[in-house]
């Protein structure tokens, strides 16, 4: 097969295909348009890249599609050609997306799209959905509001703010009853809440989670809440890197209680390790700490909405 004919091949098949043949499925919930993620039992694959490029969510592997099949087969690259050439017909299933495309050559600004929203206020729609759907007290969400890091996103959803490190907005995660994702034309850096001297620095895999562990801890004086919004890019890496080694800094893995986030928490423990500060692993009970937070509601030992005479 010569060059011409594989750079065909890799336009007509994409990941997708090789990944739903090998028994993959889409997480809908997890996915966005510019990543979608693929769940075969423990194993998790994101595609990127408009379907020419993926990773591996556990491990550094990445590629075209041609990597991909030498990944998940164990083969060569000739009989990845092979496999990848037999499902030039195969159409794999394709994702139904609720938020409608935006496009980007007519898009104003990170930060003039940042500003044009409004912060969340009693009553409004976002606040409403933190306080309903995600259970979360008005002291945290006041605490956030206060702290600039929220907006009003369309339709009942939440924007949380991802800084650089002049504190400048670069993007912002974004969650509602319908949609989760990224901001469009963003990047992902760190989501945080509370002093940047804070000795203790908890890292979770999502804003949500950083809120409910403040509402959990009633936001400890001494704590940072971030979160790396799912991802690990350069600038969260460096943003993280940063933190670990401040004076006395102290990195708590506040990771999900699954395999995803238990490879985050072991990234945040070589991390550590390189910046020879304190490590220690917070695990919920629940799945994240968004559902804990629920539970300890329901459970009435959640300190915000205990009656006042049990302190």
């Amino acid at each position: 097969m010569n060059k011409n004919d594989i750079e065909e091949l890799r336009t007509r098949v994409g990941c997708a295909a090789v990944l739903e043949h090998e028994g993959f499925a889409i997480d809908r919930k997890e996915s966005t348009r510019r990543a979608v993620k693929f769940r075969r039992d423990d194993d998790i694959i994101i595609v990127i890249h408009d379907d020419r490029g993926w990773f591996d969510a556990r491990s550094d592997a990445k590629g075209d599609v041609f990597a991909l099949a030498r990944y998940l087969q164990g083969i060569g690259f000739a009989e990845a050609l092979a496999a990848v050439g037999e499902l030039v017909a195969f159409q794999p299933t394709a994702p139904v997306w609720e938020k409608p495309i935006v496009h980007t050559q007519t898009m104003a600004s990170i930060t003039d799209r940042w500003n044009h929203r409004k912060r969340p206020w009693r009553a409004s729609a976002t606040w409403t959905y933190l306080r309903q759907c995600r259970e979360l007290p008005w002291q945290v969400i006041s605490a956030a509001d206060e702290a600039d890091v929220l907006r009003e996103g369309p339709y009942g959803s939440m924007w949380a703010k991802h800084v650089d490190e002049a504190g400048a907005v670069i993007g912002w995660e974004e969650r509602g009853p319908d949609w989760r994702g990224f901001s469009t034309g963003g990047a992902k850096a760190l989501f945080q809440l509370g002093s940047t001297s804070a000795r203790r620095i908890c890292v979770t895999e999502a804003a949500i989670d950083a809120l409910s562990l403040a509402a959990i801890e009633q936001t400890r004086p001494d704590t940072l809440y971030v979160s790396t919004g799912g991802g690990w890019s350069p600038l969260t890496a460096l943003a993280l890197e940063n933190l670990a080694s401040g004076e006395g800094a102290w990195l708590v893995a506040a990771t999900d209680n699954n395999v995803q986030g238990e490879v985050f928490a072991d990234r945040l423990r070589q991390m550590a390790d390189r910046a020879g500060c304190d490590f220690s692993r917070l695990r919920p009970e629940a799945e994240d700490w968004n559902e804990e937070l629920k539970e300890w509601r329901e459970r009435g030992e959640l300190p915000h909405t205990r009656p006042a005479h049990q302190g």
